[in-house]
């Protein structure tokens, strides 16, 4: 029998505490991590943080905490150690040298686990592109075997020359790819006009809150859903009719913090159904401790892609994994945001704000009615604009059921 199985890597990550981030975001960041190096098909043996006021130049974290984390790997014999920023050719160089054993950064492990994931030539273009873009500045720690060769004639600068070759041959690359991307937008554009003009909503929101369940029950498709940070990277658009009403409804890529800005720039052309959405829906997981931070980073995002002005509706979805730790009598210190309940949650900020939003569980079908009663009232109020003498749409016993 040939074993076929994947090796799972054993891992070690690496986090900083420091001006930007507190000892609850780092302890989050790297909890995060881990399900990505998870995602991504490694173990997690251990998490290492350090208090540092900026990353150290030469190796990202201290002398000190370096040689900490060498004595571990040799230990457990870890294969891979993950560091939760992005770092520096010189920092990997060093690093590398150092513990003697593969060095990933945040950026390079997405980038990876978007490789892993890609399925269309689309995506896989818009991941080769971001592929390139990031190894061209790392180029020269490719070559440290040639560091060996002292002068000598016939022995000058081969390390140098091999570099700038590597460098002409990457720099050919990302310009095809950015020319077949180029093509493929076109023919994207071709496709989003001929769809007419139906009422177009897109799913957005933070990776791994439910957008693919919420996209499989609303259409009854069976688009990729998994409890697994980046399950869908190709944007998947349906028909979807609520009673009588037709709409687009668009499944996107998920948002995470620190997400690299090449990234951003490669996945433009994919989040362009977001930008040429009528109504973003924010699905926002409400079960995650830190789901406020997520929406912030959804939002910053949508900035950056021009889509910061959308009318958006908030759903709050997993109700079903929500928990909350109550306070004791006796207890006096304050209360957090750890004791609120549910019913708190809904009566805080997000009832003040004139967004509206909507409280479900996808998974257990949970308010799921109300949900779409919203969504179409929305869509209604579009498409009445859009067609106005297309009033006949709306005569159905559902909404009068719902009227009364």
């Amino acid at each position: 029998m040939i074993e076929t199985a994947p090796i799972t890597e054993k891992a070690v990550i690496v986090g900083l505490i420091n001006q930007d981030q507190d000892e609850r975001q780092a302890k989050e960041y790297l909890d995060e991590l881990e399900f990505l190096a998870d995602t991504a098909g490694a173990q997690v043996l251990k998490k290492f943080t350090q208090k540092l006021d900026v990353p150290n130049k030469a190796t990202f974290v201290g002398p000190g905490k370096l040689d900490e984390i060498n004595q571990y790997i040799k230990v457990v014999e870890a294969d891979t150690v993950i560091f939760d920023d992005e770092l520096t050719p010189t920092q990997l160089r060093n690093i590398e040298r150092e513990l003697e054993c593969k060095v990933l950064d945040r950026t390079n492990l997405i980038l990876d686990i978007f490789a892993k994931r890609a399925q269309t030539a689309h995506a896989k273009t818009q991941v080769e592109l971001a592929q390139y873009q990031y190894l061209l500045p790392r180029l020269t720690r490719m070559w440290t075997h040639l560091e060996r060769q002292r002068g000598g004639i016939g022995m000058r600068g081969p390390g140098e020359t091999q570099i700038e070759t590597d460098r002409r041959i990457i720099l050919d690359k990302i310009s095809r790819l950015k020319t077949q991307l180029v093509k493929i937008d076109k023919q994207k554009a071709i496709q989003r006009k001929n769809r007419g003009k139906m009422v177009r909503v897109a799913l957005v929101g933070y990776t791994n809150v439910g957008k693919s369940t919420i996209m499989n029950m609303m259409a009854k498709s069976e688009v990729f859903a998994e409890n697994k940070l980046f399950a869908t990277l190709d944007t998947t658009v349906r028909k979807v009719v609520i009673e009588n009403l037709p709409l687009l409804l668009a499944d996107t890529v998920g948002f995470i913090r620190k997400l690299p800005h090449g990234l951003v720039e490669s996945f433009k052309s994919t989040l362009d159904e977001v930008r040429e959405a009528d109504i973003l829906l924010h699905i926002v997981d409400i079960s995650h401790p830190g789901f406020e931070e997520q929406i912030e980073t959804v939002d910053t995002t949508l900035k950056e892609i021009d889509a910061g002005n959308k009318p958006t509706f908030y759903i709050f979805n997993k109700i079903d994994a929500f928990t909350y730790e109550e306070k004791d009598e006796d207890d006096l210190s304050p209360r957090t945001k750890d004791n609120f309940t549910l019913e708190e949650w809904k009566s805080s900020w997000m009832a003040k704000s004139n967004t509206p939003a909507l409280f479900i569980s996808a998974k257990e079908k949970t308010n799921i009615e109300e949900f779409k009663m919203e969504l179409y009232e929305k869509v209604k109020g579009i498409h009445s604009q859009r067609f106005p003498y297309n009033d006949y749409l709306y005569d159905s016993d559902w909404t009068k059921g719902i009227q009364e």
